[in-house]
């Protein structure tokens, strides 16, 4: 079945030259000029992933995706000025799986859209699934392969599709001190160049969701100049 893409920018050019790409790959095309005709596109329609401009009026797409992120796990690419890095972080401090930079190679941002397709579809996200025993728990602290959910001490946790591979990877394999690099390169399965920033925002977001006091972390510690780890 076709995957249906909403495509946010409030250019117009912008808007139809990535949906010719991606319409080129298969997938269904939803068109908005700014976060509010977004947000109205995603009450009627069936959406499997959202390429989010920042900069945009009415509502912008840091604020779209706020919004968005209160009752849906979807993947969001957010689309940031080059210059602006301040954007992407804030971007994904709110929520957004991944960003790419304007101006961008219309073929790179097929080769993200291909790859968020291909984690949230491996995730489960888009079939629904029954509750069974195949947990991992940690003081209280647990999460399941198979629904896809976390609780901690019986309140379930909403994590974004990356933030549940993290947890995931770091909660199959506890005591074990994972570097950012490897961090990185397994869940978002491409090389490591440069993104420290975009795992750090994963893991602190990560925190405010499963830790009382994320400044004095339970469960996701730091092992300064190494890595991250879930305590055994």
């Amino acid at each position: 079945m076709s995957k249906n893409i909403l495509v946010v920018d409030d250019e117009k050019d912008i808007r139809d030259s990535i949906g010719i790409y991606l319409k080129s790959e298969g997938y269904n095309i939803y068109l908005a000029e700014d976060g509010m005709k977004a947000l109205q596109i995603l009450e009627s329609e069936d959406i499997h992933l959202i390429i989010m401009d920042v900069m945009m009026p009415n509502l912008d797409g840091i604020n779209a995706t706020m919004k968005i992120r209160e009752s849906r796990n979807i993947p969001i690419i957010m689309v940031t000025a080059k210059s602006e890095d301040v954007d992407m972080i804030l971007g994904l401090n709110v929520g957004a799986d991944d960003y790419i930079r304007k101006p961008f190679n219309p073929l790179e941002l097929v080769a993200r859209v291909k790859a968020q397709m291909r984690r949230y579809v491996t995730l489960g996200t888009y079939e629904k699934e029954t509750k069974n025993s195949n947990e991992i728990e940690v003081r209280g602290l647990v999460l399941n392969n198979e629904t896809k959910e976390v609780h901690v001490n019986g309140e379930e946790i909403k994590l974004t599709p990356m933030e549940f591979k993290i947890l995931a990877l770091l909660m199959e394999n506890t005591g074990r001190v994972f570097p950012i690099e490897e961090i990185y390169e397994r869940v978002w399965d491409e090389p490591f160049y440069n993104s420290e920033n975009t795992v750090a925002v994963h893991i602190r977001r990560i925190r405010e969701k499963i830790e009382i006091n994320p400044k004095e972390p339970r469960y996701l510690k730091v092992v300064w100049g190494v890595g991250y780890k879930i305590d055994k």
